[in-house]
């Protein structure tokens, strides 16, 4: 789940040495005007160009990343570095932890690691050491009575599966159930507590009582002028997004300048960490050049009326939720992300319904020779999507990775979202308002997290692929749930946007209709719907990781966390601005200092 390891086999090595070369075709950005959306006609034949649609802005990256200069020389220099400090902190790590206040401390470390963005580097060495914690975990926690310490050791338990009992709060509360007033003392016991709650499952009062008791305290720890800077600014970031929501790259750049402040700071590992972060970065603008010369070959800003979202770089970010080290499966996962938004855009908010439903078909069949059947103005689209899953079969690098796309595995995926589509415009013909529950079942299916997934599962041996690919074939509790709650967070943030466009396949809109609520009222009842939705992700990843490994169910968490991270300030994916971009930007543009 966290932090790069270079040596995987699936990672993009260094440009220009033995960075691979990919096929590559295009999808041209352009700079963004400001403008508001404009309604506008469409041009090409005479049906086509009297439609009205609303015009999306492009993206503001345009050709960014073509321009970039990425220091070969620096990267290996870098790597070199990072290889000699991961030997210390090995070292550290597999030294036998003496007694139990040794252990303690040992748990301590992993977390620092995980908050670092460098655990990635130490997976077997964190388990193990998170193995030998747990089995001692009541000596760990008898008399232990600093709410900071047992916070962050629950939080890095139930973070890697082990089903610490939330009991260990107990300690911290009056006879009623409150929290004593004396914890609000403690700024980063309050935090760590937060932070913690936020694990919680469906059936624990005492984190419940965490989440009400910490937020308000925190806020106002924060803006008192009180604590120092860069404390305050933790609390800030983590108010927005709690750190089991965050991604990890992004809740390490920040950690990483928290902890740079702190007066007790290991200088090697603050070393070893913006090391590791900037060589990180700059890998990330090598495959965000790949993905821009991608794009900009196949034109379809050209080919296409403006209509759909121009979001490539958007698209990287949200496959994200693929690791720092799986460099491949994540440019995959941008590119599906990519054609997953073209046809989302054709369908949703440009195509005739007659049309979807031979764009639909021609999908079911996906073969070249089903694109005469189809709209001039379809063509590119239709050819394009053969294109990305014939991209997708070049770039396996195993037989065993062959044959799992030779069962059709992303194929099948794509076929149900394009099902989706036929099922809302028959209800759109014969005016047909499904129930809110009716909509979500064929709603949760045009989400792409199975998709991204099955790209995610690249990256694994033979064993675990399979193992990880029959799992998810099996509709998993656990990613249905981070799939219903990326639908209700979608349609939320894009509740407005669809009603001005006439488009009423909105779940937000269902649900009023149904229940005759107002729309306040319905996202009050929605965001409920949210965090139980996360409850049961947090429960099912406990039970599924007695005998699932954790690194594939990371996966599907990571997953959900983009999407949350997407639509926590409104719609980021649609207007890329505010937090959203400023993600990108502190990832992808402003490099670590060092």
């Amino acid at each position: 789940m966290f932090g790069p390891n270079y040596k995987t086999q699936v990672s993009l090595p260094l440009r220009n040495t033995f960075f691979p070369q990919i096929q590559q075709f295009h999808f041209p950005l352009t700079s963004l005007s400001g403008k508001a959306l404009t309604t506008i006609r469409a041009c090409g034949d005479r049906e086509i160009s009297s439609r009205t649609f609303k015009k999306l802005p492009p993206s503001e990256w345009g050709h960014h990343f073509l321009t970039v200069p990425v220091d070969l020389l620096e990267m290996n220099a870098l790597a070199r570095e990072i290889d000699e400090l991961k030997i210390k902190v090995k070292e550290m790590l597999i030294k036998p932890a003496l007694g139990i206040k040794e252990t303690k401390k040992r748990i301590m470390f992993v977390y620092l690691l995980v908050s670092l963005g460098l655990a990635g580097h130490f997976v077997d060495e964190i388990n193990e050491n998170l193995k030998q914690g747990f089995e001692a975990r009541e000596e760990m926690m008898a008399g232990e009575d600093d709410l900071y310490t047992v916070s962050t050791i629950f939080w890095i338990f139930r973070t890697y599966g082990y089903d610490m009992s939330s009991d260990v709060f107990k300690r911290f509360q009056r006879e009623d159930g409150t929290f004593k007033e004396c914890l609000v003392a403690d700024a980063k016991g309050m935090l760590s507590l937060y932070e913690a709650a936020h694990l919680e499952t469906q059936t624990e009062k005492i984190l419940d009582e965490a989440l009400r008791f910490t937020p308000g305290q925190l806020e106002l720890l924060a803006e008192g002028g009180n604590l120092p800077p860069h404390i305050s600014r933790l609390i800030k970031n983590s108010l927005f997004i709690p750190q089991r929501y965050n991604n990890e790259m992004i809740f390490a750049k920040g950690y990483i300048s928290f902890y740079e402040q702190e007066e007790d700071h290991d200088k090697m590992l603050l070393r070893f960490s913006k090391l590791n972060f900037r060589f990180l970065q700059l890998h990330w603008i090598q495959e965000l050049e790949t993905l821009t010369k991608w794009s900009k070959e196949q034109d379809l800003v050209a080919k296409l009326p403006p209509y759909f979202r121009d979001r490539m770089v958007e698209c990287y970010f949200f496959a994200f939720g693929v690791q720092p080290q799986f460099s491949r499966d994540r440019v995959l996962a941008a590119k599906f992300f990519m054609l997953y938004t073209i046809v989302d855009d054709t369908c949703d908010r440009f195509a005739l319904f007659p049309e979807t439903k031979i764009l639909v078909e021609c999908m079911e069949r996906l073969v070249p020779d089903s694109v005469d059947s189809l709209p001039d103005y379809m063509k590119p689209i239709f050819r394009f999507t053969l294109n990305v899953f014939e991209e997708s079969k070049s770039m396996t690098r195993s037989e065993e990775e062959e044959s799992y796309f030779v069962q059709g595995a992303l194929e099948e995926e794509f076929k149900i979202l394009m099902r989706s589509y036929i099922k809302f415009g028959e209800w759109e013909g014969t005016n047909t308002v499904p129930t809110f529950d009716e909509s979500m079942e064929v709603k949760d299916t045009q989400i792409v997290i199975f998709a991204a997934l099955l790209l995610s599962f690249l990256g694994l041996g033979h064993k675990d692929m399979e193992l990880a690919y029959n799992w998810l074939k099996s509709r998993p509790k656990l990613v249905r749930a981070i799939a219903r709650n990326t639908r209700l967070l979608n349609d939320m943030t894009g509740f407005e946007d669809d009603m001005n466009r006439g488009d009423e396949a909105n779940v937000v809109n269902y649900y009023m209709k149904q229940h005759s609520v107002s729309k306040e009222e319905t996202f009050r009842e929605l965001n409920k719907m949210v965090r139980d939705t996360k409850r049961v992700v947090n429960e099912e990843f406990l039970k599924i990781a007695k005998t699932m490994p954790i690194h594939i169910l990371h996966r599907a968490l990571n997953c959900g966390n983009m999407s949350i991270i997407t639509y926590r300030d409104g719609d980021g994916f649609t207007n890329p601005i505010g937090r959203f971009k400023d993600h990108m930007t502190s990832l992808f543009v402003d490099l670590m200092p060092l």
